[in-house]
């Protein structure tokens, strides 16, 4: 279960903010990146794709528009305007867990890497170039928003 109704957990957070228009209907807690295809000289941002589950990339995160009345739960639209995040070290999130149905719970403290297309977490698995968050809850909810902790690893 999610820690409070935001992406963004930690108290006073010292990542930085990007505003820009989204490519795909993702929904907030994704883990995105920027396209190389711009919409009118804004950046474009699309769901995480670096090749393989777990390959390096700089990550920032999906939030949704609170001034619009968007909801955390609502998939963006493609085209429409998109606000990310790119966390610091430490930085606690509401990240999007993939569903992998059939699996049991997550863990408290397990480890997650992105999953390639998808910019959703997943517990890590081979050996992955990076494993950027820590779960901070025990998880059993199916493709649900989770308390995280960004490791930049």
């Amino acid at each position: 279960m999610a820690k409070g109704n935001n992406i963004i957990v930690t108290g006073e957070p010292t990542g930085v903010r990007a505003e820009g228009v989204v490519s795909g209907t993702p929904k907030p807690g994704t883990v995105m990146e920027i396209s190389a295809i711009a919409s009118n000289g804004q950046r474009t941002y699309q769901v995480y794709q670096p090749g393989a589950d777990g390959n390096q990339r700089p990550i920032c995160v999906l939030l949704f528009d609170a001034l619009q009345g968007q909801l955390p739960t609502v998939a963006l639209v493609s085209g429409a305007r998109c606000f990310v995040y790119y966390p610091r070290m430490g930085e606690e999130l509401n990240m999007l867990l993939a569903d992998v149905g059939g699996t049991a719970a997550h863990p408290i403290l397990e480890v997650l890497m992105v999953d390639n297309a998808t910019g959703l977490l997943i517990a890590t698995t081979g050996t992955p170039e990076s494993e950027p968050f820590i779960l901070l809850e025990a998880f059993a909810e199916a493709g649900g928003l989770a308390h995280c902790l960004y490791t930049a690893y």
